[in-house]
């Protein structure tokens, strides 16, 4: 019976090289306004609470999360996260003309560690 070849970390890493379209990770322009549409569910947790953290590092103090209207379930899921977060100030539904209960604007505590906004 033939063996399996040796599942070795460097293997997994040639192979996790091959599978991805970029040789680097993809450098995105912060903005103060993040989309959820295209992340997984399972990577929304993760991508809002990184995503507030570099813009509270970069002097943001207001951005809005587009989570969509559907049954509320990414809307729950993401204000239950954002009231969890020690640097979120207050959170709530945007106005009509910016997507309404299907968008959430959050303030964000003043980066005390970086007075000027600087990374």
């Amino acid at each position: 019976m033939p063996q399996r070849p040796k599942d070795t970390d460097e293997s997994r890493t040639k192979d996790a090289d091959f599978d991805s379209p970029f040789p680097e990770p993809v450098v995105l322009p912060l903005e103060d306004v993040l989309d959820l549409h295209p992340f997984a569910a399972r990577e929304i947790r993760s991508v809002v609470e990184e995503y507030l953290i570099q813009c509270q590092a970069a002097g943001f103090s207001v951005v809005r999360l587009i989570h969509g209207k559907g049954r509320g379930v990414q809307r729950d899921n993401v204000r239950a996260l954002l009231a969890r977060l020690p640097f979120v100030q207050e959170f709530h539904d945007a106005p009509p003309d910016a997507g309404g209960w299907g968008a959430t604007v959050v303030t964000l505590s003043p980066d005390l560690a970086n007075p000027e906004g600087k990374r």
